[in-house]
């Protein structure tokens, strides 16, 4: 899954990996490129090809666990995580599966949504006039969002560790509300009991007001993230324990598919870095 044998394919190449995991039930990648504009010129790419792993993980529709190694003779950048933060990441949607538009010469962007009952709802999201600028449209469902929900609520219950929820609700308030919504409700009527069994505890929180708790807090519980933010919080905790490479990360599928992948990408900053200063 080289970037050259990628553009050589037109990304075909990354559904076909996709499809073999779900032939073979397991799969295990290496990290990849992601091109930016540098990458394409370097490369001579047809295009700026999409992230592989956003592409694969869409195909499986799991959910991502990340778990920092903790090894005594690697010095921990926060001295008092102690014990594992574990990183549950939607792998599914969000920005990963974007529409983004370039917005030349001003005019409207207008959100169009039309059931399959045929009835249109339209929404004005910015009137540009003369200006240009840029625009994204995102989404999710309601089915993925529940299959990420059973599928932290049993990890934590396996792990025996309390679950932590962020969301930024109170800006998105339909988009992240509907996830909140679909925690709690699972909770209340499916895991509560449980968790009140093994006397480990579920809370939904700002996630702003997580990475604040998570950076005096000692570990030991699992973190509940949207697709985006779990890929930035798990950095932040796999750094944290000491390393970016000290860290598992396992896609689960409600069907049955598991993935192993590496939980960064290339690194390759990192290496010209080490490359110039010969550590």
């Amino acid at each position: 899954m080289s970037i050259e044998k990628r553009d050589e394919t037109n990304d075909q190449i990354t559904l076909d990996a996709a499809k073999a995991i779900k032939k073979h039930g397991i799969g295990v990648k290496c990290a990849t490129i992601t091109p930016d504009e540098a990458r394409v010129k370097q490369f001579n790419l047809k295009k700026m090809w999409k992230s592989p792993n956003g592409t694969i993980r869409n195909e499986l529709n799991g959910t991502i666990f990340r778990e920092p190694i903790i090894i005594k003779s690697i010095p921990r950048y926060i001295k008092n995580w102690t014990k594992p933060i574990i990183i549950g990441r939607h792998a599914f949607g969000d920005q990963y599966r974007a529409s983004e538009l370039n917005v030349i010469k001003g005019g409207k962007i207008k959100l169009i949504h039309e059931t399959s009952e045929g009835e249109v709802v339209e929404l004005e999201v910015f009137d540009f006039k003369n200006k240009d600028g840029i625009a994204l449209t995102m989404f999710n469902t309601d089915e993925s969002i529940k299959l990420f929900a059973h599928s932290c609520f049993k990890y934590a219950l396996e792990r025996n560790y309390p679950l932590y929820f962020t969301t930024k609700n109170t800006i998105l308030k339909i988009y992240d509300g509907r996830f909140k919504n679909i925690f709690d409700n699972l909770y209340n009527r499916e895991y509560k009991i449980e968790f009140d069994k093994n006397k480990i505890t579920y809370e939904h929180k700002l996630i702003d007001d997580m990475v604040a708790y998570a950076v005096k807090s000692d570990g030991g519980y699992v973190w509940a993230a949207k697709n985006y933010d779990g890929d930035v919080q798990s950095d932040f905790v796999a750094q944290g324990y000491g390393s970016l490479g000290l860290m598992t990360s396992v896609l689960f599928s409600t069907e049955g598919y598991i993935l192993t992948e590496a939980a960064h990408g290339t690194v390759e900053r990192h290496y010209i870095i080490h490359q110039k200063v010969k550590i």
